[in-house]
């Protein structure tokens, strides 16, 4: 189930980030999730199945460059390769959709996760050396959103 984030998701969410480093976050992006709730959150979604938490992502808009951006998207170690991403990321995309004045969509993420983009229709626009942390380098991906 895929539904919005509440505050009482945040410590839960933080220990999904966890889980997930060294192996895809360095240990210094933990403070920035924790910025990224308290000062730059606009939609932020959860998946959540029997009661726990195994899946988040949000999405950022910057109307005057009329795009959107995918951000801290993150899957329980667990559950990963199940799909679960996927869904997740066709979900904000879908969601992205319905606004008519957005012309694109952009996610920042790494050489560790940028093939999963790849998949669901992301191009490789740039790439920028040690950007997130020592060995995490920016990959810099865009969807065009067609216009009606």
């Amino acid at each position: 189930m895929i539904r919005p984030y509440t505050p009482a998701d945040k410590e839960e969410l933080i220990t999904l980030l966890k889980l997930n480093t060294p192996k895809y976050f360095d240990r210094s992006e933990e403070q920035d999730f924790r910025e990224y709730f308290d000062q730059h959150l606009e939609s932020y979604f959860v998946v959540e199945q029997e009661g726990q938490l195994i899946g988040c992502g949000g999405i950022n808009y910057f109307p005057d460059e009329r795009l959107a951006r995918i951000s801290w998207d993150m899957i329980h170690p667990d559950y990963q390769g199940r799909g679960v991403g996927k869904e997740l990321t066709l979900y904000r995309i879908n969601e992205i959709r319905k606004n008519p004045d957005l012309d694109q969509i952009v996610v920042r993420t790494t050489q560790l996760a940028y093939r999963f983009y790849e998949k669901v229709g992301f191009t490789l626009e740039k790439v920028e050396k040690d950007y997130w942390a020592p060995g995490f380098d920016l990959y810099y991906m865009t969807i065009p959103l067609s216009t009606p």
